[in-house]
């Protein structure tokens, strides 16, 4: 998909991540801050990469600003952002 505006999902809550996404011409580029970056850090990356991957995104600057979100959380704001972001519906393979 391509990301044409920036967007936003997800809240500063506990347990939840927040995501910023808006369009890049250089490929991903990806910021993280995350309170468990220290235990978790790779795996947060990994599932962005991976849900950004599975998503068809190939340029994107993404900031994500994790607060213990688990996999699962992660990946849905990351369908929600990228989504909002290509003004796009999500539809389920």
């Amino acid at each position: 998909m391509e990301i044409k505006v920036k967007a936003v999902a997800g809240t500063l809550e506990s347990s939840d991540v927040y995501v910023i996404i808006e369009p890049n011409s250089t490929g991903i580029e990806l910021e993280i801050e995350s309170v468990v970056m220290g235990q978790y850090g790779d795996d947060v990356k990994r599932v962005v990469l991976e849900s950004l991957d599975e998503l068809g995104v190939t340029s994107a600057k993404v900031l994500i600003n994790d607060k213990g979100a688990i996999e699962p959380v992660i990946k849905s704001r990351i369908q929600t952002v990228v989504t909002r972001a290509a003004q796009q519906k999500f539809t389920w393979k």
